[in-house]
């Protein structure tokens, strides 16, 4: 049976916000593999607008081959880029907005 994210893991929140990317716990990695392996249809992802230096938002159509839709949402850090995406991923599997 697949690992469901409930709020009873909001441990894990903090430790994501302070480091997005890199080696993380293995809380942590359970619930980044659980978002990750969620089906592909409307799921959030960061596309590169100018290397380095600029990342938008979009969403995947779950169609290979289909091209993402670009949503109107910039960032000029990958890391807060990961960390919307995150907050983004917590919401739609444990209903709870997060406010970090």
């Amino acid at each position: 049976m697949p690992y469901k994210v409930t709020d009873d893991d909001i441990g894990v929140v903090d430790e994501f916000m302070d480091k997005p990317v890199g080696h993380h716990s293995g809380d942590l990695q359970r619930v980044l593999n659980t978002f990750r392996s969620a089906g592909m249809e409307n799921k959030f992802c960061i596309v590169v607008v100018e290397p380095f230096k600029r990342w938008q938002l979009a969403v995947t159509s779950g169609v290979r081959g289909e091209p993402v839709k670009r949503l109107d949402v910039y960032f000029d850090d990958l890391m807060e880029a990961e960390r919307y995406v995150f907050r983004e991923r917590w919401r739609e599997h444990t209903g709870t907005r997060l406010n970090r």
